[in-house]
């Protein structure tokens, strides 16, 4: 220290001290200006970024409930539409079953008119049948009995009497 203060210039201290403020100056012109101007700007970008995203999350959670509220809706329009396809579908199987039973009763009735038809027919038929075989039967014993004079008198007496009792 001694020898520091035995060296000591006062032209030299001078020039330093001139030196250090032009550097200073040079520095606060153009060095700090421009650092303190990217320090400034990059503080407003992270403030600017922080607000962005500030933003951003508000935004998602506004997006967040409005998917909640959609997918509410969505299953409610769900359930409406499934309900309603349940409701048109068991009105078509009534309806089916409806018209089914009205196919099926035409059948049915038209069935039994055809047997009745077909019935009546038989007994048409059978009568028929019946009759001519009564009259070849008749036929038969008419010309057995009406051979003879006698027999031909006797069967009109016959009847006679049963025309009288009836």
């Amino acid at each position: 220290m001694d020898k520091l203060l035995n060296d000591f210039s006062f032209g030299l201290f001078f020039w330093q001290i001139f030196l250090f403020l032009l550097l200073l100056f040079l520095l606060k012109k153009y060095a700090w200006k421009p650092i303190l101007n990217a320090v400034k700007d990059r503080e407003e970008g992270i403030q600017n970024a922080l607000k962005s995203a500030e933003n951003a999350r508000k935004e998602m959670q506004n997006l967040t409930a409005d998917n909640e509220r959609i997918l509410k809706e969505a299953r409610n329009n769900r359930e409406e539409l499934l309900k309603e396809a349940r409701t048109m579908r068991t009105e078509m199987i009534e309806e089916a079953k409806g018209h089914a039973q009205l196919e099926a009763d035409k059948l049915i009735a038209k069935a039994k008119e055809e047997i009745e038809n077909e019935k009546q027919t038989a007994i048409t038929d059978l009568k028929n049948q019946v009759a001519d075989l009564s009259i070849g039967i008749a036929e038969k014993l008419v010309k057995d009995q009406l051979d003879s004079k006698g027999k031909q008198v006797a069967l009109i007496e016959k009847m006679l009497k049963d025309v009288k009792l009836n």
